[in-house]
């Protein structure tokens, strides 16, 4: 049976791909380095901002990462004061979150984004809509590390395979199946079918209305339970 949802944000609920682009590649020019086109942020996302951070410095031309303290501190601060910048949600997502919630699933986004910035953005697109965000904080491991969606589903009181776990890249699908979660891979983000397949999804959609079936498949299936409810 499917008691909650777990999201993933970037390239999920939002494309923030603009956005990410848009902010590295001014700092990029800031520290002399050159602009990298925005489609190389759909590789360089996924594992956090400071791993994004890394992996631009090192195309823009600091492969010994001379100014990387520099740069994951600015771009952190950015980011942290106007993370809306150039961030919207993708069609059909609010109307999947509205029918979760009409049929009393529990919701929560887990994002490798500072935790900061992970509730700013969520709280700001999508009001109160969410039961719960994770970002990433101390304590609690980056993605694909399972913390964040295993500490959604004690919030919640559920077990984890009452969970579906939703993303768009192999590290989410990797995170979903560390937490011992249904993983739904979405092709609407940043990657393809080939890595997600690749990297464990149970299921692959190309809609968001798509989830809505699979729950409809899983909300009476009888999984084996292999934890206490709190």
């Amino acid at each position: 049976m499917t008691r909650a949802c777990i999201f993933d944000l970037d390239g999920t609920l939002a494309d923030t791909l603009e956005s990410m682009a848009s902010v590295a590649n001014e700092l990029m020019t800031e520290l002399g380095l050159k602009e990298m086109p925005v489609d190389n942020f759909r590789y360089y996302c996924g594992e956090g901002a400071d791993m994004l951070v890394s992996r631009c410095l090192k195309d823009a031309g600091d492969p010994n990462l001379v100014h990387y303290e520099e740069a994951r501190r600015i771009y952190r601060e950015r980011f942290d004061a106007d993370p809306l910048y150039k961030v919207r949600i993708y069609q059909g997502i609010p109307e999947l979150l509205q029918k979760l919630k009409e049929i009393n699933i529990k919701l929560a986004v887990c994002s490798n984004k500072p935790h900061s910035a992970a509730v700013k953005v969520v709280q700001a697109l999508f009001g109160d809509t969410f039961d719960y965000v994770i970002g990433q904080r101390e304590q609690i491991r980056r993605k694909p590390a399972p913390d964040a969606p295993l500490k959604a589903a004690e919030v919640f009181g559920v077990c984890p395979d009452e969970c579906l776990y939703i993303g768009d890249t192999g590290t989410d699908m990797q995170t979903g199946n560390a937490a011992k979660m249904h993983t739904i891979g979405v092709l609407w983000g940043f990657r393809d079918r080939k890595e997600l397949l690749e990297n464990g999804a149970e299921r692959i959609v190309e809609q968001p209305l798509e989830i809505l079936e699979i729950y409809e498949e899983y909300k009476n299936k009888n999984d084996k339970v292999n934890c206490k409810r709190s």
